[in-house]
């Protein structure tokens, strides 16, 4: 059986640290932003990511990248 992967949408996940908890552990908030084009470079939506955590008040911890794609057997 063959499957067909489909890409819907994708979005830009930034994690900031946004404080410190009384253990001394980094308290993390995580922005996303929707409606990026499945189709996007990857260096080109990290550069974006890098370019938007230099807006935020907060440290910058990690950028992801989240895919979403609809399954279907291949006929």
């Amino acid at each position: 059986m063959a499957v067909i992967a489909t890409p819907l949408s994708s979005r830009l996940q930034l994690q900031v640290v946004v404080g410190t908890s009384l253990e001394g552990k980094p308290i993390l908030r995580t922005r996303s932003y929707s409606n990026v084009k499945p189709g996007a470079d990857h260096e080109d939506l990290y550069q974006t990511g890098q370019e938007l955590a230099g807006l935020q008040e907060h440290q910058l911890e990690v950028i992801r990248r989240v895919n979403e794609f609809e399954l279907e057997e291949e006929e």
